[in-house]
This record gives structure tokens, sequence and C-alpha cells, in this order.
């Protein structure tokens, strides 16, 4: 579906559509499938500020978990995923000091939800936003690139978007899934809680000489997680939390500076390793929006909340928002109700915001109890981890939250159609 425009007074006007998703990342684009595809009679726009192809660079890796994968099998995308898909199958983790001559195993989790089902997947960005626009395409949903969203303006019936080009866009919905420092949330007045944890996390892709059998490790050490997850073929991606200076020294490093830093935390269990590609860091902190939605406006993913990656849980939540949104615009317009009216929105706030709020402290805890080396917290962390590996029915509730197939999911996370 080609999108035209059509000149007006002040410029040119797009032709209007049901629901307009600004950020063209794995949350905005599954929003945006997952409502095309529910309810094929509403027209789905997808605009996004990063220029053309840039998604094509990116390096990242993301753990996918079990219910997020039967979401995307449900909207047609996992066939092309799951061969570039590395399966967890174990997860192992330790907690000790990078000059430790051993690392202690505290706690071991098994990989499976159902016969055949790991936990969890990591693909790679690139390959899951890949499949998404390719769903999108097939889908007829018009996907604008290098145009940022400069101003909107709800009124009783929709929402008047003002995009960079100088073109204007009328819609019934604007979803704002434009990441953690979100202009669109800005721009609507919704306020944020925040604090930064002066962490920064390091990532990128190792290769090692041994295959790694499907197993994720995450090391505790004083400065926070290092994790190793498993890619396809003897490849792992690495996620590396330090304090935000190091962190910046360490990438800024020579390339042998930062791989003799990184053997030291990964250690020779695969053999030699080599780092695949540039190295990168992020900041970390904590982001919870006040508000999800406001008339015509509804956040998602890093819009209304960012975490710390110590649970793995960033991307698996946005999906959550994701289907939860789609769920409530499609049933919504099933009732000839408004799909943009503050009341239909609220809908989908009241049923993410408590969980996104759970998961924040959550992890914000977990950062705190484990990024620290105090000799009485470690002890005492030691000792929990200890007794949660010796209670196999607490491990299979950690599997199944860790899993994404908690109480309450949405439809499409449970592989059904909304």
């Amino acid at each position: 579906m080609a999108d035209t425009a059509r000149k007006t007074g002040g410029g040119a006007r797009r032709d209007p559509r049901d629901v307009v998703v600004a950020g063209a990342g794995y949350v905005g684009l599954a929003t945006a499938v997952a409502i095309a595809s529910a309810r094929p009679g509403l027209s789905v726009m997808v605009v996004d500020a990063a220029p053309e192809g840039v998604w094509k660079r990116d390096g990242r890796a993301s753990a996918i978990a079990a219910a997020a994968s039967r979401m995307l099998a449900r909207l047609g995308c996992w066939d092309e995923i799951a061969p570039q898909a590395g399966p967890i199958t174990e997860m192992i983790i330790t907690d000790s000091r990078t000059s430790d001559p051993v690392r202690p195993v505290f706690l071991t989790f098994g990989g499976e939800v159902e016969a055949g089902e790991p936990f969890a997947h990591m693909v790679e960005n690139r390959v899951l936003n890949g499949a998404l626009r390719a769903r999108a395409a097939e889908l007829g949903i018009d996907i604008v690139e290098g145009v940022a969203v400069a101003g909107f303006e709800a009124g009783p019936a929709d929402v008047e978007i003002a995009l960079a080009d100088g073109t204007t866009q009328r819609a019934r919905l604007l979803v704002a899934a434009d990441g953690v420092r979100s202009r669109l949330r800005d721009m609507a007045g919704i306020r944020t809680t925040h604090w930064d944890y002066g962490q920064s996390g390091i990532v990128c892709t190792v290769a090692h000489e041994r295959p790694h059998e499907g197993r994720a490790m995450e090391h505790f050490l004083p400065a926070g997680p290092f994790a190793t997850l498993p890619l396809t073929g003897n490849r792992s991606s690495i996620v590396w939390t330090e304090r935000t200076a190091d962190a910046e020294r360490l990438v800024a490093a020579d390339p042998l500076v930062f791989e003799a830093e990184l053997e030291r935390r990964f250690g020779l269990t695969l053999g030699e390793i080599r780092v695949e590609d540039k190295p990168r860091a992020w900041p970390l902190g904590l982001t919870l929006a006040r508000e999800f939605v406001r008339p015509r406006l509804a956040l998602a993913g890093d819009a209304a909340h960012g975490i710390h990656p110590i649970a793995g849980q960033g991307l698996n939540l946005g999906f959550k928002d994701a289907a939860a949104l789609a769920e409530v615009v499609v049933e919504a317009d099933r009732l000839g109700r408004d799909i943009g009216a503050l009341d239909v929105l609220q809908d989908y706030q009241a049923w993410r915001r408590f969980d996104t709020v759970q998961m924040g402290i959550t992890t914000d805890v977990l950062n705190r109890m484990f990024s620290n080396d105090m000799a009485p917290v470690r002890t005492i962390r030691d000792i929990g981890l200890g007794l949660v590996d010796r209670m196999p029915r607490l491990k299979e509730f950690f599997i199944r939250q860790a899993s994404g197939l908690s109480q309450n999911t949405p439809r499409l996370l449970r592989g059904e159609a909304i």
C-alpha cells in the first residue's frame, strides 16, 4: 500500500489512518502487525525517525521468551526467525569476583516450559526486525523511515500529527514506541520516575572454539552481571555491566585490551574467543512512565518503561505491551467503540501498568543486591540462590515467569488469535 500525500494550504497532508505507530523497533512493528493481522479493516502506518536501513546494522541480540515466540508464530513471523534463533536450554548463575580462581555455581535452571519448547531463544535484532518488516509488507502496512513526529494535537475524533518532513497525518490513535527517551511522551506532558544506576551495559558478539550447547551463563560480579547468551553456531551474545566510566574506557580501548578484559570474565571453557563486532556501551537506569495513555495516545515498550537488563525481560515487557494494546484496540473496534478514546486506552493502562512497575522494582532490587561486593550481602544472596536451587517447584515457577507465561497474559502471548 503506497502512501499518498495531498497538498493543503499549509503543505502536504497524508491520507488518514486508523492507527499511526511512531517507532519501527520490534515493539512498534509488533503492535502494528498484531492490529493489522487481527483487524484488516483498520489502516495502520509506522513512522520512524531513524534513517532508512539503519536497523540492518544493529549488532545486538535479544532474549525472546517462550510467550513472545508464540506470539511471533501467531503473527506469521516465527518461521522466518526460527532457523536463526539460538535456543536457551540451560541457565547457570554464579557469584564471584573477577579475580576468583573458581566460580561456584549457585543456581541452575532447565530450559523447557513444555516438551521441546525452550523457555527462551536468543535472536539477533536485525533478524527479528527483518521478519516483522516482511510481515508488515504482506499486510500492507506503510513504514515511513527517516521521518520523526514533530508534534501532535488530540481532538475529539482524531489526532493530527505533524511530521518532520512538513506533512501532516490524521489518525484515530497514535502509539508512541519511540524508545526510553520518548519525545512523544515528553510532548504529551507525561512525567516519569527515573534514576541512573551509574552503570552501562556493554554489548557485543563473541565467536568461540567450542559449542555452547545452548547454555546461558550469568556471572554476578561486583560491578554488575556479566551474561553470555547462546546464539546460533559457536557464537554468544555478551551483555556486560560495568560502572559507566569503566565501560566507556573499555569500549574505547585497543581491541587487544578489550579482549583481554573480556577473557578474564568469559573464561576459556569454550576455548579461544574472538570479538566479532565493535563493542558498544549503553547507559543503564530505571524509567517508569507515570501514565501510559492520554486521549488518542498510548505508550508502548521502552517509551513506557526502561528497566535494567539483569533479568533479560525488557523486550518481553515490550511484547506484552504490544499484545495487550492490540487486543484492547481490536476488541474495541469489534464492539464499535472509538479505538483512541481515553476510556478504551485506560483498559490497556490498567492491564499493563502494575506488571511493569512490579518488574521495574524487581530488577532494581536485584541490581542493587548483586552489583556490590559487601560480604554480608554476598553471603545472604548466595544462601538464597542455593536454597532456590534445592526447591524444584520454586524453580519451575521462576521458569514460567521468565518464559512470559504468567497469569493474565494477553491472547497472542498464549499463541491464540485475538
